[in-house]
């Protein structure tokens, strides 16, 4: 399912995340140019985040497009991911995709893995 209607994304993707999406497809100048955020077991808090830029598009994802930036969500992650916001954040302590998750009840200190 592609997202082509107007109404609101079920994943938010911010300018900042376009903006390094598009960044780090320009400096590595792959085929690979589509940003797939997944959600897999594991992780301190039970699940963990994964993000790996992709060059196809799967039937079942969820397509997000801010930009000229394209997010890729498979319908699995969009269980515990409907709602969010994909951003980047950089601050004195590094620089990272994060993500903004409603449906999180618990996460670790890193960010990079939740309960729910």
């Amino acid at each position: 399912m592609f997202a082509t209607d107007t109404t609101d994304p079920p994943v938010k993707l911010t300018d900042m995340a376009a903006d390094r999406i598009n960044a780090i497809v320009d400096e590595l100048k792959s085929d690979k140019k589509m940003l797939r955020v997944a959600v897999n077991g594991g992780g301190c808090s039970g699940f963990q985040y994964s993000f790996d830029l992709e060059d196809t598009r799967n039937d079942d994802d969820t397509v997000v497009e801010n930009k000229g930036a394209t997010l890729l969500v498979d319908s699995i992650s969009l269980l515990y991911l409907a709602g969010s916001e994909v951003d980047y954040v950089s601050d004195l302590i590094g620089a990272a995709f994060q993500i903004k998750n409603p449906n999180a009840t618990a996460s670790c200190s890193c960010g990079s893995s939740f309960s729910v």
